[in-house]
């Protein structure tokens, strides 16, 4: 009686720690566990198709992330999409010129924005706007593109 209690909790016991891995798991998966530092600076980006962009995606340069996607809305004005950026405090020195372009991690991953910085002296500060941006690659219009380019390959022998 005393080893079959014995053997319950250490079941139990095991339970509980694969189920709190698993949730530490799902939080690393989805970015929730980045919320907890949104201390930066916000500048925004323009772009006229941002794809499968996400808020909390994230936003790296020369491949290390910097920052995070905290909001994304369309200008009443321009119907651009505008992509605000929340940039860690240890990377205040973006020059302005500095470009956005939108990738994706591997054939099917999640999307992410990519800084390339430029050559001016002067930097970025809070509420600043990147200006040279590069939309998103979006897969079914260059499937399209590749198939409509066949077509009319294949009927340039038909004339």
């Amino acid at each position: 009686m005393l080893q079959s209690k014995f053997i319950e909790t250490v079941v139990g016991v095991f339970i509980a720690i694969g189920l709190a891995a698993l949730l530490m798991l799902s939080m690393k998966v989805s970015n929730l566990s980045s919320l907890a530092s949104e201390d930066g600076y916000v500048i925004k980006a323009r772009f006229l198709n941002i794809g499968g962009l996400k808020i909390r995606s994230p936003v790296k340069m020369a491949g290390v992330v910097i920052g995070r996607v905290t909001d994304i809305y369309i200008d009443e004005k321009t119907y651009d999409a505008v992509a605000e950026l929340t940039i860690d405090d240890d990377f205040n020195n973006i020059p302005e010129d500095t470009s956005a372009n939108i990738y994706t991690a591997g054939l099917l991953g999640e999307q992410y924005i990519s800084l390339a910085p430029g050559g001016e002296e002067t930097y970025l500060e809070a509420g600043g706007v990147i200006k040279i941006t590069s939309d998103a690659v979006v897969l079914e219009q260059l499937i399209g593109q590749f198939l409509y380019s066949k077509a009319a390959g294949d009927n340039k022998g038909d004339l």
